[in-house]
Protein backbone atom coordinates (compact mmCIF):
# COMPACT_ATOMS: atom_id res chain seq x y z
CA UNK A 1 0.00 0.00 0.00
CA UNK A 2 1.26 3.30 -0.96
CA UNK A 3 1.82 5.94 1.57
CA UNK A 4 0.21 8.92 -0.21
CA UNK A 5 1.93 11.37 -1.88
CA UNK A 6 2.12 13.48 0.83
CA UNK A 7 2.79 11.55 3.51
CA UNK A 8 5.08 14.05 4.54
CA UNK A 9 3.09 16.58 5.19
CA UNK A 10 1.66 17.53 8.29
CA UNK A 11 -1.60 19.28 8.06
CA UNK A 12 -3.36 21.97 11.31
CA UNK A 13 -7.35 21.41 9.87
CA UNK A 14 -8.94 24.62 12.13
CA UNK A 15 -11.98 24.27 9.80
CA UNK A 16 -15.39 23.53 10.79
CA UNK A 17 -18.52 22.50 8.86
CA UNK A 18 -17.83 21.65 4.74
CA UNK A 19 -15.33 23.16 3.09
CA UNK A 20 -12.27 23.25 4.64
CA UNK A 21 -12.69 20.10 6.16
CA UNK A 22 -13.35 18.93 2.49
CA UNK A 23 -10.24 20.52 1.09
CA UNK A 24 -8.00 18.43 4.39
CA UNK A 25 -9.97 15.39 3.56
CA UNK A 26 -8.39 15.36 0.45
CA UNK A 27 -5.19 15.89 1.33
CA UNK A 28 -5.70 13.38 4.38
CA UNK A 29 -6.71 10.65 1.35
CA UNK A 30 -3.42 11.73 -0.61
CA UNK A 31 -1.22 10.91 2.96
CA UNK A 32 -0.98 13.90 4.34
CA UNK A 33 -1.21 13.80 8.76
CA UNK A 34 -4.23 15.81 9.32
CA UNK A 35 -4.93 17.08 12.84
CA UNK A 36 -8.56 18.21 13.22
CA UNK A 37 -8.82 21.09 15.87
CA UNK A 38 -11.97 20.98 17.62
CA UNK A 39 -13.87 22.48 20.59
CA UNK A 40 -14.36 20.56 23.36
CA UNK A 41 -18.05 21.05 23.93
CA UNK A 42 -19.77 19.17 20.84
CA UNK A 43 -16.82 19.86 18.10
CA UNK A 44 -17.37 20.30 14.58
CA UNK A 45 -21.34 21.43 14.29
CA UNK A 46 -21.94 18.77 11.44
CA UNK A 47 -21.39 15.88 14.26
CA UNK A 48 -24.75 17.03 14.60
CA UNK A 49 -26.39 17.83 11.30
CA UNK A 50 -28.74 14.69 11.43
CA UNK A 51 -30.92 12.73 11.21
CA UNK A 52 -29.40 10.61 9.89
CA UNK A 53 -26.67 9.45 12.76
CA UNK A 54 -24.46 6.52 12.64
CA UNK A 55 -25.36 4.37 16.11
CA UNK A 56 -22.76 3.12 18.52
CA UNK A 57 -22.07 -0.60 19.38
CA UNK A 58 -25.07 -0.25 22.39
CA UNK A 59 -27.34 1.61 19.77
CA UNK A 60 -26.86 4.64 21.30
CA UNK A 61 -26.49 7.96 18.61
CA UNK A 62 -23.39 8.26 17.42
CA UNK A 63 -21.85 11.36 14.79
CA UNK A 64 -24.31 12.56 11.43
CA UNK A 65 -23.97 11.02 8.70
CA UNK A 66 -22.91 14.97 7.23
CA UNK A 67 -19.85 14.31 9.60
CA UNK A 68 -19.07 10.72 7.77
CA UNK A 69 -18.47 12.69 4.67
CA UNK A 70 -15.61 15.05 4.99
CA UNK A 71 -13.55 13.77 7.81
CA UNK A 72 -11.39 10.39 6.73
CA UNK A 73 -8.58 9.62 7.63
CA UNK A 74 -8.33 12.69 10.14
CA UNK A 75 -6.73 12.57 14.22
CA UNK A 76 -9.05 14.46 16.05
CA UNK A 77 -8.47 16.87 18.85
CA UNK A 78 -10.26 18.59 21.18
CA UNK A 79 -8.47 22.17 22.89
CA UNK A 80 -10.57 24.72 24.30
CA UNK A 81 -9.31 28.03 22.45
CA UNK A 82 -11.01 30.19 24.79
CA UNK A 83 -7.90 29.58 27.49
CA UNK A 84 -4.71 30.32 26.80
CA UNK A 85 -3.00 27.34 27.46
CA UNK A 86 -5.24 25.65 24.72
CA UNK A 87 -4.04 28.63 22.58
CA UNK A 88 -0.45 27.89 23.52
CA UNK A 89 -0.89 24.04 22.47
CA UNK A 90 -1.92 25.06 19.20
CA UNK A 91 0.55 27.46 18.14
CA UNK A 92 2.97 24.51 19.30
CA UNK A 93 1.25 22.48 16.98
CA UNK A 94 1.29 25.26 14.40
CA UNK A 95 5.04 25.61 14.82
CA UNK A 96 5.38 22.00 13.61
CA UNK A 97 2.78 22.06 10.91
CA UNK A 98 3.45 22.80 6.87
CA UNK A 99 -0.42 23.24 6.57
CA UNK A 100 -3.02 25.69 8.24
CA UNK A 101 -6.24 25.30 7.16
CA UNK A 102 -8.57 27.67 9.25
CA UNK A 103 -12.40 28.68 7.87
CA UNK A 104 -13.14 31.47 10.78
CA UNK A 105 -14.47 34.78 10.12
CA UNK A 106 -12.09 37.14 8.64
CA UNK A 107 -9.58 38.06 11.14
CA UNK A 108 -11.46 35.99 13.72
CA UNK A 109 -7.96 34.72 15.04
CA UNK A 110 -6.05 37.53 15.66
CA UNK A 111 -7.16 37.71 18.98
CA UNK A 112 -5.97 33.97 19.09
CA UNK A 113 -2.71 34.73 18.02
CA UNK A 114 -3.44 32.23 14.97
CA UNK A 115 -4.15 34.31 12.38
CA UNK A 116 -1.00 34.08 9.22
CA UNK A 117 1.08 36.78 10.67
CA UNK A 118 1.01 35.17 13.66
CA UNK A 119 1.89 31.86 12.71
CA UNK A 120 4.16 32.93 10.31
CA UNK A 121 6.72 34.90 12.88
CA UNK A 122 6.24 30.85 14.23
CA UNK A 123 6.92 28.89 11.38
CA UNK A 124 7.85 31.49 8.23
CA UNK A 125 7.39 28.88 5.60
CA UNK A 126 3.75 27.84 6.63
CA UNK A 127 1.07 27.31 4.34
CA UNK A 128 -1.91 29.22 5.74
CA UNK A 129 -5.33 28.45 3.78
CA UNK A 130 -7.77 30.49 4.95
CA UNK A 131 -11.40 30.02 3.67
CA UNK A 132 -14.59 32.51 3.93
CA UNK A 133 -17.44 33.30 2.40
CA UNK A 134 -16.23 36.47 0.51
CA UNK A 135 -12.24 36.93 1.15
CA UNK A 136 -9.99 39.02 3.06
CA UNK A 137 -10.81 42.20 1.35
CA UNK A 138 -13.73 43.92 0.09
CA UNK A 139 -16.61 45.50 1.67
CA UNK A 140 -18.54 42.40 2.34
CA UNK A 141 -14.69 41.07 3.66
CA UNK A 142 -16.02 40.54 7.27
CA UNK A 143 -19.53 38.94 6.74
CA UNK A 144 -20.41 35.39 7.28
CA UNK A 145 -20.52 32.99 4.36
CA UNK A 146 -23.12 29.97 3.63
CA UNK A 147 -23.77 27.70 0.55
CA UNK A 148 -27.05 28.54 -0.09
CA UNK A 149 -26.52 32.24 0.43
CA UNK A 150 -23.04 32.16 -2.08
CA UNK A 151 -25.38 30.02 -4.63
CA UNK A 152 -27.95 32.74 -4.34
CA UNK A 153 -25.60 35.98 -4.25
CA UNK A 154 -22.88 34.57 -6.84
CA UNK A 155 -25.61 34.16 -9.62
CA UNK A 156 -25.83 29.84 -9.46
CA UNK A 157 -29.53 29.96 -8.35
CA UNK A 158 -30.38 32.59 -11.07
CA UNK A 159 -29.52 29.74 -13.29
CA UNK A 160 -30.90 26.83 -11.58
CA UNK A 161 -34.71 25.75 -11.74
CA UNK A 162 -37.71 26.19 -14.04
CA UNK A 163 -40.28 28.24 -12.49
CA UNK A 164 -38.39 29.71 -10.00
CA UNK A 165 -34.54 30.38 -8.21
CA UNK A 166 -33.28 26.68 -7.54
CA UNK A 167 -30.35 25.95 -5.39
CA UNK A 168 -27.87 22.90 -6.25
CA UNK A 169 -29.22 19.50 -4.18
CA UNK A 170 -25.30 19.34 -3.10
CA UNK A 171 -23.77 22.49 -1.22
CA UNK A 172 -21.73 22.55 -4.71
CA UNK A 173 -20.10 26.13 -3.76
CA UNK A 174 -18.71 24.19 -0.48
CA UNK A 175 -17.52 21.11 -2.31
CA UNK A 176 -16.02 23.27 -5.21
CA UNK A 177 -14.03 25.64 -2.52
CA UNK A 178 -12.78 22.69 -1.02
CA UNK A 179 -11.07 21.19 -4.15
CA UNK A 180 -9.81 24.39 -5.27
CA UNK A 181 -8.16 25.12 -1.65
CA UNK A 182 -6.90 21.60 -2.28
CA UNK A 183 -5.58 22.39 -5.02
CA UNK A 184 -4.21 25.56 -4.39
CA UNK A 185 -2.65 24.21 -1.03
CA UNK A 186 -0.83 21.51 -3.38
CA UNK A 187 0.72 24.30 -5.49
CA UNK A 188 1.73 26.22 -2.49
CA UNK A 189 3.48 23.27 -1.55
CA UNK A 190 5.23 22.71 -4.74
CA UNK A 191 6.85 26.16 -4.96
CA UNK A 192 8.00 25.76 -1.28
CA UNK A 193 10.21 22.96 -2.47
CA UNK A 194 11.19 25.18 -4.70
CA UNK A 195 12.22 28.00 -2.69
CA UNK A 196 9.34 30.28 -2.57
CA UNK A 197 8.68 29.97 1.06
CA UNK A 198 5.16 30.15 2.31
CA UNK A 199 2.47 31.62 1.73
CA UNK A 200 -1.10 32.66 2.71
CA UNK A 201 -3.74 31.64 0.50
CA UNK A 202 -7.12 33.25 0.37
CA UNK A 203 -10.31 31.64 -0.46
CA UNK A 204 -13.45 32.71 -1.03
CA UNK A 205 -17.03 30.89 -1.82
CA UNK A 206 -17.67 34.09 -3.92
CA UNK A 207 -15.28 33.93 -5.57
CA UNK A 208 -15.27 29.91 -6.33
CA UNK A 209 -19.00 30.38 -7.19
CA UNK A 210 -18.24 33.33 -10.08
CA UNK A 211 -15.78 30.73 -11.60
CA UNK A 212 -18.07 27.79 -11.31
CA UNK A 213 -20.55 30.34 -13.38
CA UNK A 214 -18.10 28.83 -16.20
CA UNK A 215 -19.97 28.65 -19.67
CA UNK A 216 -22.74 30.71 -18.31
CA UNK A 217 -20.44 33.80 -17.07
CA UNK A 218 -18.78 33.40 -20.39
CA UNK A 219 -22.04 33.44 -22.31
CA UNK A 220 -23.10 36.85 -20.29
CA UNK A 221 -19.57 38.67 -20.49
CA UNK A 222 -19.57 37.89 -24.26
CA UNK A 223 -23.02 38.84 -24.94
CA UNK A 224 -23.66 41.92 -22.28
CA UNK A 225 -27.19 39.24 -21.41
CA UNK A 226 -27.43 37.80 -18.06
CA UNK A 227 -28.74 33.87 -18.66
CA UNK A 228 -31.63 32.93 -17.21
CA UNK A 229 -33.25 29.37 -15.63
CA UNK A 230 -33.40 26.89 -18.45
CA UNK A 231 -34.21 23.77 -16.33
CA UNK A 232 -32.36 20.75 -17.54
CA UNK A 233 -31.62 22.09 -20.99
CA UNK A 234 -28.25 23.42 -21.92
CA UNK A 235 -27.67 26.89 -23.20
CA UNK A 236 -25.48 26.82 -25.76
CA UNK A 237 -26.08 22.61 -26.80
CA UNK A 238 -28.80 21.68 -28.26
CA UNK A 239 -30.64 18.69 -27.97
CA UNK A 240 -28.86 18.44 -24.36
CA UNK A 241 -31.57 17.69 -21.75
CA UNK A 242 -33.60 14.66 -20.44
CA UNK A 243 -36.46 14.01 -22.43
CA UNK A 244 -40.45 12.47 -21.77
CA UNK A 245 -40.77 8.86 -22.89
CA UNK A 246 -43.49 6.49 -23.04
CA UNK A 247 -42.44 5.18 -19.40
CA UNK A 248 -40.51 7.82 -17.85
CA UNK A 249 -37.47 10.78 -18.78
CA UNK A 250 -34.09 9.71 -19.47
CA UNK A 251 -31.05 12.09 -19.92
CA UNK A 252 -29.66 12.40 -23.41
CA UNK A 253 -26.39 14.88 -24.37
CA UNK A 254 -25.73 15.43 -27.79
CA UNK A 255 -22.17 17.08 -27.58
CA UNK A 256 -21.64 17.44 -31.75
CA UNK A 257 -23.13 17.40 -35.21
CA UNK A 258 -22.37 13.90 -35.87
CA UNK A 259 -23.53 12.54 -32.91
CA UNK A 260 -26.53 14.84 -33.75
CA UNK A 261 -26.95 12.90 -37.14
CA UNK A 262 -26.43 9.50 -35.41
CA UNK A 263 -29.66 10.21 -32.95
CA UNK A 264 -32.02 11.74 -36.14
CA UNK A 265 -31.05 8.21 -37.37
CA UNK A 266 -32.07 6.12 -34.35
CA UNK A 267 -35.10 8.08 -33.73
CA UNK A 268 -36.23 7.18 -37.26
CA UNK A 269 -36.09 11.03 -38.16
CA UNK A 270 -32.72 11.14 -40.52
CA UNK A 271 -33.87 13.98 -42.54
CA UNK A 272 -33.13 15.96 -39.77
CA UNK A 273 -29.75 15.79 -39.93
CA UNK A 274 -29.60 17.49 -43.23
CA UNK A 275 -32.37 19.89 -42.40
CA UNK A 276 -30.85 23.39 -42.41
CA UNK A 277 -32.38 23.99 -38.98
CA UNK A 278 -30.81 21.13 -37.34
CA UNK A 279 -27.39 20.66 -39.29
CA UNK A 280 -25.45 22.75 -37.06
CA UNK A 281 -25.56 22.81 -34.00
CA UNK A 282 -25.55 26.77 -33.86
CA UNK A 283 -28.81 26.48 -36.04
CA UNK A 284 -30.36 23.64 -33.41
CA UNK A 285 -29.93 26.57 -30.55
CA UNK A 286 -31.66 29.34 -32.93
CA UNK A 287 -34.43 26.59 -33.38
CA UNK A 288 -34.33 24.90 -30.51
CA UNK A 289 -38.54 25.25 -29.35
CA UNK A 290 -39.13 23.55 -33.13
CA UNK A 291 -36.52 20.75 -32.34
CA UNK A 292 -37.44 19.95 -28.74
CA UNK A 293 -40.70 19.65 -29.70
CA UNK A 294 -40.12 16.89 -32.47
CA UNK A 295 -37.95 14.88 -30.54
CA UNK A 296 -40.54 14.80 -27.37
CA UNK A 297 -43.03 13.45 -30.12
CA UNK A 298 -40.85 10.47 -31.02
CA UNK A 299 -39.79 10.08 -27.74
CA UNK A 300 -43.00 9.83 -26.17
CA UNK A 301 -44.25 7.29 -27.71
CA UNK A 302 -41.57 4.20 -26.80
CA UNK A 303 -39.95 3.05 -23.64
CA UNK A 304 -37.19 4.46 -21.57
CA UNK A 305 -35.87 1.54 -22.20
CA UNK A 306 -36.11 0.96 -25.90
CA UNK A 307 -34.66 4.36 -26.75
CA UNK A 308 -31.35 3.86 -24.05
CA UNK A 309 -30.98 0.19 -26.00
CA UNK A 310 -31.51 2.53 -29.05
CA UNK A 311 -29.35 5.46 -28.57
CA UNK A 312 -26.34 3.26 -26.63
CA UNK A 313 -26.18 1.38 -30.07
CA UNK A 314 -26.15 4.47 -32.43
CA UNK A 315 -23.01 6.17 -29.71
CA UNK A 316 -25.73 8.88 -28.41
CA UNK A 317 -24.26 9.51 -24.84
CA UNK A 318 -27.86 8.75 -22.49
CA UNK A 319 -28.64 7.24 -19.56
CA UNK A 320 -31.65 7.40 -17.15
CA UNK A 321 -32.38 9.75 -14.29
CA UNK A 322 -31.57 7.97 -11.20
CA UNK A 323 -31.91 8.10 -7.84
CA UNK A 324 -28.92 7.66 -5.50
CA UNK A 325 -29.60 4.29 -4.76
CA UNK A 326 -29.79 3.47 -8.11
CA UNK A 327 -26.49 5.43 -8.37
CA UNK A 328 -24.45 3.13 -5.34
CA UNK A 329 -26.61 -0.42 -6.94
CA UNK A 330 -25.27 0.17 -10.52
CA UNK A 331 -22.76 -2.31 -12.08
CA UNK A 332 -20.18 0.38 -13.40
CA UNK A 333 -20.52 2.13 -9.61
CA UNK A 334 -19.51 -1.59 -7.79
CA UNK A 335 -16.55 -2.19 -10.73
CA UNK A 336 -15.34 1.25 -9.94
CA UNK A 337 -15.77 0.64 -5.71
CA UNK A 338 -16.92 3.76 -5.20
CA UNK A 339 -18.46 2.64 -1.53
CA UNK A 340 -16.38 1.54 1.10
CA UNK A 341 -16.72 0.43 4.92
CA UNK A 342 -14.11 1.43 7.51
CA UNK A 343 -14.18 0.32 11.18
CA UNK A 344 -14.83 3.62 13.24
CA UNK A 345 -14.17 3.47 17.23
CA UNK A 346 -17.34 2.64 19.07
CA UNK A 347 -19.65 2.15 15.86
CA UNK A 348 -18.06 -0.94 14.21
CA UNK A 349 -17.64 0.55 10.69
CA UNK A 350 -18.94 3.43 8.70
CA UNK A 351 -19.76 3.31 5.09
CA UNK A 352 -17.88 6.24 2.61
CA UNK A 353 -17.86 7.45 -0.50
CA UNK A 354 -14.68 6.74 -1.88
CA UNK A 355 -12.31 9.05 -3.65
CA UNK A 356 -12.88 9.70 -7.32
CA UNK A 357 -8.59 10.31 -7.80
CA UNK A 358 -6.99 7.10 -9.27
CA UNK A 359 -3.85 7.97 -9.27
CA UNK A 360 -1.55 4.61 -10.71
CA UNK A 361 1.69 5.01 -8.22
CA UNK A 362 0.47 7.15 -5.02
CA UNK A 363 -3.49 6.52 -4.91
CA UNK A 364 -5.39 7.94 -2.19
CA UNK A 365 -4.91 5.57 0.78
CA UNK A 366 -8.11 5.03 3.30
CA UNK A 367 -6.20 4.11 6.57
CA UNK A 368 -9.05 5.65 9.08
CA UNK A 369 -12.97 6.47 9.67
CA UNK A 370 -13.60 9.65 10.78
CA UNK A 371 -12.51 10.65 14.08
CA UNK A 372 -14.77 10.66 17.43
CA UNK A 373 -14.67 13.90 19.13
CA UNK A 374 -11.02 14.34 20.64
CA UNK A 375 -10.34 10.34 19.79
CA UNK A 376 -6.32 11.80 19.46
CA UNK A 377 -5.99 14.14 21.91
CA UNK A 378 -3.80 12.55 24.33
CA UNK A 379 -1.51 10.87 20.99
CA UNK A 380 -0.70 13.93 19.14
CA UNK A 381 0.25 15.80 22.42
CA UNK A 382 2.31 13.23 23.54
CA UNK A 383 3.78 12.18 20.17
CA UNK A 384 4.14 16.52 19.04
CA UNK A 385 4.98 17.84 22.40
CA UNK A 386 6.03 15.63 24.53
CA UNK A 387 3.21 15.88 27.04
CA UNK A 388 3.52 13.12 29.44
CA UNK A 389 0.07 10.91 30.79
CA UNK A 390 0.05 13.01 33.94
CA UNK A 391 0.82 16.56 31.85
CA UNK A 392 -2.46 15.46 29.85
CA UNK A 393 -4.49 14.53 32.71
CA UNK A 394 -4.15 17.73 34.47
CA UNK A 395 -5.12 19.99 31.02
CA UNK A 396 -8.00 17.59 31.16
CA UNK A 397 -9.30 18.41 34.39
CA UNK A 398 -8.53 22.32 33.89
CA UNK A 399 -10.48 21.80 31.23
CA UNK A 400 -7.93 23.14 28.52
CA UNK A 401 -8.59 19.53 26.46
CA UNK A 402 -11.22 17.13 26.32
Amino acid sequence: MSPGALSHITVLDLSRVLAGPWCAQILADLGADVIKVENPDGGDDTRGWGPPFLKNEDGSRADAAYYLCANRNKRSIAVNMREEKGRDILRQLAAQSDVIIENYKTGGLKKYGLDYDSVKALCPDIIYCSITGFGQTGPLSAQPGYDFLIQAMGGLMSVTGEDKPMKVGVPAVDLFTGVYAAGAVMAALIAREQGLGGQHIDMALLDVQAAMLANQASNYLVSGRAPGRGGNAHPNIVPYQDFPTLDGRIAVAVGNDGQFAAFARALGRPEWADDPRFKANAARVEHREVLIAEIILVMSARSSAHWTQALNAAGVPCGPIQSVDQVFAHPQAQARGLTLDLPMTGCGTAPMVANPMRLSATPPVYRTAPPRLGEHTVQVLQERLGVDEFGCSELKQAGIIG
